[in-house]
């Protein structure tokens, strides 16, 4: 080999060039912890410049604090990520560098329909189950009471938006729903009453139960004052109890 001049060429070529790149690899390392690429700024923008209703400033310092670093060039932008969604009330966020010395941090925001389960969680608009003060989402409107197997979220998202149509003919609103283990649904109304419609065996079962029930309804809201209960898994019927119903005695029945 050593007599071989193009092998020996070659190889002192191949050295020289690996040299040459790691001191160019040192020297941009080198450059790049200069502190005139120290951050300077993050701002922060919303998704589709909505506004942020529990988001702010302070909120958003105090839970990225310690978290974000680096400089411009070794900033790790899915953990700036990850810190900024740890937030309460952030649904999801975006970063992306802006030369020379910021990130710019886009928010969305959740938005509270209602509570789920038992344990001061929040179920937003889209679906989405998250932990953050209820008081503050107390403060937008009143909160329905959601609840319901692991996953199941957003179907018992997409049930309640059907419910609420399928009693708008009779004026009530469903205040509350509830998706048990064995996948039986109960929706609690605005007038305090609870109405059982069971599981859903087929594709239509569900709203046949509400519709009969909407017919049936103002004859029976006549009648029968304070009903608390109604139990639509009745085929031809339905199974009721209502604060003071009495049953009138053998013989007296009307």
């Amino acid at each position: 080999m050593w007599q071989d001049a193009k092998a020996l060429n070659a190889t002192a070529s191949g050295i020289f060039a690996a040299v040459a790149l790691a001191c160019a690899a040192s020297g941009v390392w080198w450059l790049s912890q200069r502190p005139m690429f120290d951050l300077r700024t993050i701002r922060v923008e919303t998704v589709d410049q909505a506004d942020l209703r529990h988001v702010n400033h302070l909120t958003l310092r105090a839970g990225t604090a310690g978290r974000i670093k680096g400089n411009f060039f070794t900033a790790n932008l899915d953990s700036v990520r990850q810190a900024f969604e740890s937030v309460p009330w952030v649904r999801r966020a975006s970063v992306r560098r802006e030369w020379p010395d910021q990130l710019i941090v886009a928010l969305e925001e959740h938005e509270a329909l209602g509570t789920w389960g038992e344990d001061g969680r929040l179920l937003s608009t889209k679906g989405d189950v998250f932990t953050a003060n209820l008081a503050e989402a107390e403060e937008d409107h009143e909160l329905p009471a959601f609840s319901g197997p692991e996953g199941s979220e957003k179907e018992v998202l997409s049930r309640f938006g059907e419910l609420r149509s399928w009693f708008s003919p009779v004026k009530l609103e469903p205040k509350g729903l509830d998706l048990s283990g064995r996948y039986a649904w109960t929706v609690k109304l605005d007038n305090g009453m609870s109405v059982e419609l069971g599981r859903e065996q087929s594709r239509t079962m569900l709203k046949e139960r509400v519709d009969r029930l909407v017919r049936i309804w103002p004859q029976l809201a006549a009648r029968v004052q304070s009903i608390e209960t109604i139990d639509m898994r009745y085929q031809n019927g339905l199974a009721l109890s209502a604060t003071g119903l009495k049953i009138p005695p053998e013989g007296k029945k009307k």
